[in-house]
């Protein structure tokens, strides 16, 4: 399960690699791909209206099954073609896992699901939802963010001066981050994300996962989890306020 960001490739495109290096695809038959929602607000999840996503090496067809069996549960929304359309945060990782997946191609389909500004109680809801197919090792997961905006387009000038400059300060703020969600703990990276607000975009689809995790770790004690992120990478290196930056980072969940 790779967890990875979804800016433009010329800034972030290697970082990205990282994570998806990790997967094996030779038995994956389903690929979820849950990212954070930019235009619309939403306060549960939503899912595509289409049957299949274009990407430049083939086209990836909608899992209508699985469609089926979550829609069934009350819980998810559709997304109209333009607000699909509209939203990069899952159209971005479309080329990677087709590349990735190239020797599977017409033997697997994709889950997308676009996730709102969900409450504490509802991470936990989906993430039971999401738990029994995470625990299917046909299913890859991929959880789309990108980590701190900083800056004054971004509203978040947070600057810890004894960390040094303030690119030094953002990247102690994400790994700090990265070590919560490394724990797999939800109230971890929940209090985290309280007590410093570092404007992670997909920390929703984050928390689901993590909530996912959990539920499937009541269940399951015979099973081990490990999530490692693997790289990690600034858009630009902040060191005045009239700077800006996008971290991006890149892990790994094992089942």
């Amino acid at each position: 399960l790779p967890t990875s960001r979804h800016a433009g490739y010329s800034y972030c495109g290697a970082c990205g690699g990282f994570a998806y290096r990790q997967v094996d695809p030779s038995n994956v038959r389903r690929v979820f791909i849950l990212g954070p929602s930019h235009h619309v607000y939403l306060t549960g999840c939503a899912l595509s209206s289409m049957a299949h996503y274009e990407t430049p090496l083939y086209d990836l067809e909608v899992d209508q099954a699985v469609y089926k069996e979550l829609s069934e549960t009350g819980l998810f929304e559709r997304m109209s073609q333009s607000v699909d359309e509209d939203e990069h945060s899952i159209e971005m990782h479309l080329p990677y896992v087709a590349k990735v997946l190239e020797g599977q191609r017409g033997r697997y389909t994709i889950v997308p699901v676009l996730v709102g500004a969900l409450k504490e109680h509802k991470e936990q809801q989906f993430g039971k939802v999401f738990s029994k197919y995470l625990a299917d090792p046909q299913n890859l997961f991929v959880i789309s963010s990108d980590f701190c905006h900083w800056g004054k387009r971004f509203r978040f000038t947070y600057h810890n001066k004894s960390h040094g400059p303030i690119h030094a300060s953002i990247e102690a703020l994400d790994r700090m981050g990265m070590e919560k969600i490394e724990s797999l703990e939800p109230k971890a990276f929940s209090e985290y994300q309280n007590e410093f607000q570092n404007t992670i975009c997909g920390r929703h689809p984050i928390a689901v996962l993590l909530h996912a995790v959990a539920d499937l770790r009541r269940g399951r004690e015979d099973l081990e989890f490990s999530l490692k992120f693997v790289q990690y990478a600034q858009s630009s290196r902040c060191k005045s306020l009239t700077d800006s930056s996008v971290s991006y980072a890149s892990a790994s969940l094992t089942i």
